[in-house]
């Protein structure tokens, strides 16, 4: 069972990315999905997430407006569109996934992809 990430990439501030997170199997469109992200010397920090039963979106403050994360469940995709960058963006991102638990708290995530390298430049 896994999670697999791709999509990242080195940009100027004001571009846009897309993450895209493929999961091995079709069960996990069952599970809550996450998308988390690791600043260069900091810690693991909660981006966007998506709900499985009912496609709610949650995000961190600082991005919401600019970052969307959406689901295809025929796919077994998961997708974060990234856009307006900021050097502060740059990081590790993972996607995560979760049946229960609460959905912006990276502790209830029990699986995880092996994140993909975001480098934005001013």
């Amino acid at each position: 069972v896994e999670l697999h990430e791709s999509g990242g990439g080195s940009v100027q501030a004001g571009d846009s990315l897309r993450l895209n997170c493929r999961a091995s199997e079709r069960s996990f469109n069952y599970y809550h999905r996450g998308w988390f992200r690791r600043p260069p010397g900091k810690g693991r920090e909660f981006v966007a997430a998506i709900s499985w039963r009912d496609d709610s979106t949650y995000y961190a403050d600082s991005v919401k407006g600019r970052f969307t994360v959406s689901r295809e469940n025929a796919k077994n995709m998961v997708y974060l569109q990234m856009s307006n960058l900021k050097p502060e963006d740059t990081g590790v991102y993972y996607c995560a996934a979760t049946k229960w638990g609460e959905i912006t708290n990276q502790n209830e995530y029990d699986t995880w992809g092996y994140g993909t390298q975001v480098t934005v430049s001013s």
